[in-house]
């Protein structure tokens, strides 16, 4: 999975929003950087470029992340870690960035609270948070398809889990809950460019949990050709772009 997460989905979904959040945490001008749920690390290479005297530790709770993420970015610190029981002491950062990870947090003001205890008194949690699905064109493409090729049910994943948590108003009470104020929310799109419809299925099909529904069916490569092919109906051949819209959040303790 990190494989295809970086091959397929980072660059047209991940690494326009890295760039934008890494100019933000330059504007902060931090000294010492946490960033949460790094996956492969296209945030952490954009961090290291714009703010290169910091120090950055980069941590994910997925192993294979981690392997991933070091081997690609060696220039951070690399920790697996659970963003509910962080392994730092407190004060430790004076700034904490996680770019569309805080969505995956069973207990988000649990981890919040951990965010509150490792940074600074002056110290900032800057993260961003998918809009509805229907906001970010590649995903709303692929979920359709998929919806089309599965019509006995279709995995609701990317709705529920990476799109669910679009709501300004939960995201801050969930802040509120763990002591943290909110500064700023900032509603921002960005235009998606793949190298093509079918870089974009197989994405969604290998780099998501998506691929643990799909791959258990015994016409899992029937059913990627046709999800495949009603993206490329839909989206175009050759090069594809799409927009896609994201909140910014900036809290503190």
């Amino acid at each position: 999975m990190p494989e295809a997460y970086e091959r397929h989905l980072v660059p047209f979904s991940f690494r326009p929003f890295a760039i934008d959040l890494a100019a933000r945490a330059a504007a902060l001008r931090p000294r010492t950087v946490l960033e949460l749920a790094a996956g492969t690390g296209a945030l952490t290479s954009a961090l290291l470029t714009a703010v290169p005297a910091a120090s950055v530790v980069a941590t994910d709770l997925n192993e294979a992340m981690v392997i991933a993420g070091s081997a690609r970015e060696p220039r951070a610190d690399w920790w697996q870690a659970d963003a509910q029981e962080l392994p730092f002491e407190d004060g430790s950062f004076d700034l904490v960035v996680c770019q569309f990870g805080v969505m995956f947090f069973p207990d988000r003001p649990a981890a919040y609270t951990e965010v509150r205890r490792v940074l600074t008194p002056q110290g900032r949690f800057l993260f961003n948070s998918w809009g509805p699905l229907a906001s970010h064109g590649f995903g709303a493409a692929f979920q359709t398809a998929l919806e089309q090729s599965m019509p006995e049910g279709a995995p609701p994943f990317l709705n529920a889990v990476p799109h669910g948590y679009s709501d300004p108003a939960v995201v801050t009470a969930d802040l509120t809950a763990a002591g943290l104020t909110l500064a700023n929310a900032e509603e921002v799109t960005l235009e998606g460019v793949a190298e093509s419809a079918a870089s974009v299925a197989t994405g969604f099909l290998t780099g998501t949990p998506v691929s643990a529904a799909v791959q258990a069916r015994e016409d899992a490569q029937a059913l990627q050709a046709a999800v495949t092919q009603r993206m490329t109906d839909r989206l175009g051949t050759g090069a594809v772009t799409a927009p896609m819209t994201a909140t910014v959040y900036i809290a503190h303790p």
